[in-house]
């Protein structure tokens, strides 16, 4: 979607009433669009929403020409949570899939990254160029020094899945020492293709979008996928280095921003 930025505000939601807006665009991606629910989902309401979202800070992406009455103006959302925050609070959501032991001990600054999503129209477009730029400036005033999360492969369907999946393990595996490992009630083998058999074609194909822009800024993933049957998805536990990420995301967004 080619849109003009001045249409676009960037900001942490303060407001309760953005606060809805963005479990409302939730609700639309992850329920409506994936087939995804849980426990505190509000059908009526058609609001997703957990027990993470009063401890956690929404990026939002507003398209200022919707209406905040109508609780569409949130057009993409990060919800962030920085290590500090999370120790109060007692965990990470991904502590629910992955174990984090490694990565807790190695002392570096961490933040969270969850729930993101766009609205369909906004996918790829000047909006991202922006939330992505924002998520940045959030990193360096904290001094983020790794930022992690899950990402999704819509469905459950491991065998569609297998060569995305191999890809991942053989040629995005993180470093022992910081590696996350899937919880064994969830927990999916990532080595079901030999490296010798791949296609790199094949499986670049059914990588989501979301995934493979993580691995152009240097993204790694966790040893296991998660098979999260509730929300409809297979999970891989992605992190980045915020060095990595501040040296080839402008270059990368801007190569993109250029191609509009």
């Amino acid at each position: 979607m080619k849109s003009d930025p001045s249409y676009f505000d960037i900001r942490i939601a303060t407001s309760e009433c953005d606060l809805l807006a963005a479990q409302r665009l939730r609700y639309r991606v992850f329920v409506e669009e994936l087939g995804g629910s849980g426990p505190l989902v509000d059908h009526e309401a058609r609001l997703e929403r957990d027990e993470f979202d009063e401890v956690v800070d929404h990026l939002c992406l507003v398209d200022r020409r919707r209406s905040a009455e109508d609780l569409d103006h949130v057009v993409g959302v990060y919800r962030l949570l920085p290590g500090t925050r999370a120790e109060e609070f007692g965990r990470f959501y991904c502590d629910g899939e992955y174990d984090l032991t490694r990565l807790r001990a190695s002392g570096r600054s961490l933040l969270e990254l969850g729930r993101s999503c766009v609205e369909p129209a906004y996918r790829g477009g000047t909006g991202m160029f922006l939330l992505w730029n924002a998520l940045a400036d959030y990193v360096l005033d904290l001094g983020i020094e790794i930022l992690f999360g899950v990402a999704s492969f819509h469905g459950t369907d491991i065998q569609a899945l297998a060569p995305a999946l191999s890809w991942l393990h053989h040629h995005h595996l993180a470093p022992e020492a910081l590696r996350a490992v899937a919880r064994a009630k969830g927990y999916q083998p990532m080595d079901l293709i030999p490296a010798d058999r791949l296609d790199r074609r094949e499986a670049m194909v059914g990588m989501p979008a979301l995934i493979k822009a993580y691995l152009r800024l240097g993204g790694l993933v966790g040893e296991g996928a998660f098979v999260d049957r509730a929300f409809n998805t297979t999970d891989v536990f992605l992190m980045m280095d915020t060095k990595a990420m501040s040296d080839r995301h402008r270059r990368f967004y801007e190569s993109r921003w250029q191609g509009q």
